[in-house]
């Protein structure tokens, strides 16, 4: 009797020691985090840093909006605790940085729709919604993490991207919508600012718009042709200095202002620039010659594919950038074509069109960032985030 009390208590031992080893193995580290679910990470909006698991859901574009296909950029997408989730309320919009882009930005990876992110950031408000920003580590659940999400992106270089100055230049920016938004991009892009002279403007566009391919060289906005810098001046095939905004819509010419304002200055052929005159931008026409793909007409203009996106946020950068209250003329986009010299442009919704058909690519990326280091020390809100055009402008 004795014997079998023995053998069973020692099996019943051997039991539990098995049972023990099982639970420590399925049990997390101790100290191991467990990343939040996204309707956890949406009742703790307070700043504080967290890990988040969720499916991704779409790209949000706006407070309400998340788009599922036809991605416009690489910059955001929404997160939720369903993959089948279509509730805006019941997602948290992700903000991508520049180091992140190339592996979990929806328009180069759209394959991620449907997948199981563990994302790392700061939760707080994106899009005026419940957000994980200042995110600093992607990982699919289940799988590898790519190379480039272990990269720190640098604070400053040519061709730095939005999340490069999420943090500090846009931060007072962040997590605004409409006019909230417009306002403090204002308020940034027109501060600290240093203003060239008409004439400073020939040799600034000479680096800003350097042929990456060729340094003797500059791009022509419209015509897209590589032309040799010392060939600007204003005889005919010489290149000269294009006010995108028109300088005759608010009468603010040349002087020092926005008619010196590089952000919306560009290199062109004379005789493309005398054909686009002071028209507005809208899509149709005849083509132009010198600039294959552009048209024109009576009263618009339409440049190549190519820059459609980048005439668009000049544009809206020169809107925000001036609203009256430095002494020259408060310019706004509008859906006329014919607004001769008042300080308006349109078409308002084909600019956004364009905005979103053709994304940010190096040349307008490092033009921007040659800007901010070297002669105005500001920045195109719109080229960094080509998002917030729609945040504004719906």
């Amino acid at each position: 009797m004795r014997q079998r009390r023995w053998t069973l208590l020692s099996t019943f031992s051997a039991l539990v020691a098995v049972l023990t080893t099982m639970v420590a193995l399925q049990a997390p580290a101790a100290g191991a985090a467990t990343p939040l679910t996204v309707t956890q990470a949406i009742a703790q909006q307070g700043g504080g840093t967290a890990t988040v698991r969720g499916y991704v859901v779409g790209q949000p574009t706006a407070t309400n909006t998340v788009v599922r296909s036809n991605y416009p950029s690489d910059y955001a997408l929404a997160i939720a605790d369903t993959a089948a989730e279509t509730g805006t309320t019941r997602m948290i919009y992700v903000q991508i940085p520049t180091a992140h882009r190339s592996g979990y930005g929806l328009k180069s990876n759209p394959s991620l729709l449907g997948k199981q992110l563990d994302v790392t950031g700061t939760l707080g408000a994106y899009f005026s919604h419940p957000g994980l920003t200042s995110t600093t580590a992607f990982a699919t659940v289940g799988g590898s993490t790519p190379p480039s999400s272990t990269t720190t992106p640098p604070t400053s270089a040519p061709g730095g991207g939005s999340g490069d100055y999420d943090s500090t230049y846009y931060a007072s920016a962040l997590g605004k919508t409409g006019p909230a938004l417009e306002s403090a991009l204002h308020n940034i892009i027109s501060t600290g600012v240093t203003k060239l002279s008409y004439d400073a403007v020939w040799a600034a566009l000479k680096n800003t718009d350097q042929d990456p391919n060729n340094s003797g060289n500059v791009i022509l906005v419209y015509s897209g042709r590589s032309q040799s810098k010392s060939t600007n001046g204003g005889g005919v095939n010489d290149w000269n200095r294009e006010h995108v905004w028109a300088k005759s819509h608010g009468d603010f010419g040349t002087a020092t202002g926005p008619g010196t304002d590089i952000h919306h200055l560009r290199p062109e052929d004379v005789s493309v620039n005398s054909t686009r005159g002071n028209k507005d931008f809208d899509n149709g026409g005849s083509p132009v010659a010198e600039a294959p793909g552009s048209y024109t007409d009576a009263d618009s203009f339409e440049p190549r594919n190519a820059v459609k996106g980048d005439v668009a946020r000049m544009i809206l950068y020169m809107s925000v950038r001036y609203e009256g209250g430095d002494g020259w003329a408060d310019l706004e986009v509008n859906e006329s074509t014919s607004n001769s010299s008042n300080p308006n442009i349109g078409k308002l919704s084909v600019l956004k069109q364009w905005n979103a058909q053709d994304p940010p690519d190096a040349f307008e990326k490092r033009r921007n960032q040659v800007i901010y280091d070297t002669y105005q020390h500001n920045r195109n809100p719109f080229i960094d985030h080509p998002e917030w055009v729609t945040s504004i402008w719906g």
